[in-house]
């Protein structure tokens, strides 16, 4: 019988490393999938269909809102960012781990509606580290940073309501954290449980 996936959120503030992470997980373990969000702005230099967003039109995103196809959505500056329900849906029943990548609102609205929902965010080893990480992209005025360094800090003073908590320190070690976690969330007891019983049936069936 095939088992079901689980899907676990996965949080963390802008220049954490979150998209390279996500990236070598992705290649270390096919079982997970990655959800792709539907979002209604234009298109960014550099980006593409499918590759982290789907794009679309407000119209179209607001018919499908409609639907009740979003496991959750926001409105930010005039556009519309929704987690799409089937792709996760489809996966967890083929037995796909499935990671949903979303900031701290977003997951707190997740964890309301699914509260047994496994939580990751990604820590950068202190604010000092994360400023130059944001400010080595070179691609965002002073102002900018700063900005996003406030916002990080708002990000991480709601960390404690996770699950887990991965440090992105070394690369390989924050990947193999987040593998570790997913293998072993696999474990717990409300995970086996249906295999327990049955072994706990077969064992109470025999004549020792």
């Amino acid at each position: 019988m095939l088992k079901k996936g689980r899907l676990f959120i996965l949080s963390g503030p802008s220049g954490c490393g979150k998209d390279t992470i996500l990236k070598e997980v992705l290649t270390a373990d096919p079982r997970v999938k990655l959800s792709i969000s539907t979002i209604t702005r234009a298109m960014r230099e550099g980006e593409r269909e499918g590759e982290k967003y789907h794009f679309i039109s407000r119209g179209e995103f607001e018919r499908l809102l409609a639907q009740n196809a979003f496991l959750e959505y926001n409105e930010y500056l005039g556009n519309y960012y929704g987690t799409p329900k089937k792709p996760i849906e489809n996966w967890l029943a083929d037995g796909y781990d499935v990671l949903l990548e979303i900031d701290v609102n977003g997951a707190q609205k997740v964890r309301s509606l699914l509260p047994q929902t496994p939580s990751i965010f990604i820590l950068p080893p202190s604010m000092a580290v994360l400023r130059e990480r944001l400010s080595g992209r070179g691609t965002e005025t002073a102002e900018v940073v700063k900005r996003r360094l406030a916002e990080a800090a708002r990000e991480i003073s709601q960390a404690g309501v996770y699950d887990y908590l991965v440090v992105n320190d070394e690369l390989e070690t924050a990947v193999g954290d987040i593998l570790a976690i997913l293998r072993a969330h696999k474990c717990t007891n409300q995970e086996m449980g249906e295999f327990m019983k049955e072994v706990q049936k077969d064992a109470e069936s025999r004549n020792w």
